[in-house]
């Protein structure tokens, strides 16, 4: 379990299009609260995600090959072959241009509830899917899995704590040095979210298949 939580707080954490409207968000007039009510809304989005799966278990991991371990496994092995079809569909369909959001001309008079509902809606829910299934196995009695459910939720929120403190330290250094990234992160794009979704959705196959058979 906790290995497969690393690599999908990672793969949700350097995901392209929620660190580019965080950037966004940083640049506005009122960036860094801006950028912190999204970075809180994030985290909560990925807190009570978590907390609904523990409610549900009791924070004790079904019997493997039980039907609620089966039926886990079998979610996250839907997710990965979704993820690996849609990252082969991005991969295939021709280049299209992309700039900033239609809503960046706006930046400047968003509210605090606009940058909360931003995290929400970039969230990158497949991928929080297969966070959930995986926290199914989360035994609460050990220190060691309370541990790796936080870990993962701080790693899946990392990028944007890291760009959330720079601000904050050096905002006219941060301010450049992200606009650059911003910009870097529009031109791959689909590298990035083809990478990205081809990568987790191996991962979550291989895993799952040989937790099926095994």
């Amino acid at each position: 379990m906790v290995l497969d939580l690393l690599v999908i707080g990672a793969a949700i954490t350097l995901g392209p299009l929620h660190n580019s409207a965080f950037i966004l968000l940083l640049s506005a007039r009122r960036g860094v609260r801006l950028g912190l009510v999204y970075l809180l809304s994030w985290l909560a989005n990925l807190v009570v995600v978590i907390a609904c799966v523990v409610l549900l278990t009791g924070g004790q991991p079904p019997d493997r090959h039980s039907a609620p371990s089966t039926a886990a496994v079998a979610a996250k092995l839907a997710i990965g072959v979704a993820l690996v079809l849609y990252g082969a569909h991005r991969h295939r369909r021709p280049p299209r241009p992309h700039g900033p959001p239609r809503w960046s001309a706006r930046i400047d008079n968003a509210s605090l509830v606009t940058a909360a509902g931003l995290a929400w809606m970039l969230q990158p829910w497949a991928m929080v899917g297969a966070g959930a299934a995986t926290a199914v196995d989360a035994d609460l009695s050990t220190l060691t899995d309370w541990l790796a459910l936080t870990g993962y939720c701080l790693l899946a929120t990392s990028t944007l704590i890291a760009m959330e403190m720079y601000t904050v330290w050096a905002p006219t250094a941060a301010d450049a040095r992200l606009s650059a990234l911003r910009t870097w992160m529009e031109q791959h794009q689909e590298q990035l979210v083809v990478t990205l979704s081809l990568l987790l959705g191996l991962w979550l196959m291989g895993h799952s298949i040989y937790d099926l058979v095994a």
